[in-house]
């Protein structure tokens, strides 16, 4: 099965901002070897392909914020549950909270409009405390990044971007396993906006607002254990 991209670059590990090519055998187990991996300013860092064999935590900045983003069903809330030991902020916590206060049998789509006011005033308090911060985002809602990228601007900070590369069929696997899909519509948006996120990453391009990247797949996002904000992460 095919990922939206594969690596196409042959730059450098050393270039600034570009993407490593696809490592041999011996690179494979020098970039394994470290537990922790410290997000570099600028930097796209590519921990797909290595058998889960990556780093186990992530390193970021106090204070900085992390986006998590990735189709619907690639595991972005298990992933947040399993690593986020600072404060969190996932749509699906507020969806769930809403559902078990609605009359059984309500659609979603009756109170959504409630759902996304009560996520986006948390996220809104969130940034406002100046916390590190991990954000679960469904990649679509460009303006959401624009938002954690000023925020974390204004007090000094980095926004970084953790990208979740699962295949349609893995992602869809997910929905079902969680009892929740999204309609062909809305999968298909996300395909697109997923799909445009990873080729420019793959191409070394940042986000707009972001000052790196992680790329992982479900092994590599199965593998991590921590994402840490302990002081300022060197260059």
């Amino acid at each position: 099965m095919r990922r939206f991209g594969v690596l196409t670059g042959t730059s450098s590990t050393g270039a600034a901002g570009g993407v490593p090519a696809q490592p041999g055998a011996r690179e494979r187990e020098a970039l394994a070897a470290p537990r922790a991996a410290p997000a570099v300013p600028g930097r796209v860092r590519d921990l797909r392909g290595l058998g889960g064999r990556g780093p186990a935590r992530l390193h970021f900045g106090a204070g900085d914020v992390v986006v998590v983003s990735g189709l619907p069903g690639s595991g972005k809330s298990t992933l947040i549950k399993r690593t986020v030991q600072v404060r969190g902020i996932d749509s699906q916590d507020v969806r769930e909270r809403w559902e078990r206060r609605m009359p059984a049998g309500l659609p979603y789509g009756a109170y959504r409009p409630l759902v996304r006011f009560a996520h986006y005033a948390g996220l809104w308090r969130a940034l406002r405390s100046g916390e590190s911060l991990v954000v679960h985002d469904c990649g679509t809602q460009a303006w959401v990044r624009g938002l954690l990228a000023r925020a974390a601007r204004r007090r000094g900070r980095d926004l970084h971007l953790l990208l979740l590369d699962a295949t349609p069929e893995e992602a869809l696997s997910g929905q079902a396993a969680r009892g929740r899909g999204v309609s062909g519509y809305a999968f298909h948006r996300h395909r697109t906006t997923v799909a445009r996120l990873l080729g420019a990453a793959e191409q070394g391009r940042l986000p707009a607002g972001c000052a790196s990247a992680v790329l992982v797949d479900r092994p590599a996002a199965g593998r991590l254990t921590a994402l840490e904000f302990t002081g300022r992460p060197a260059v």
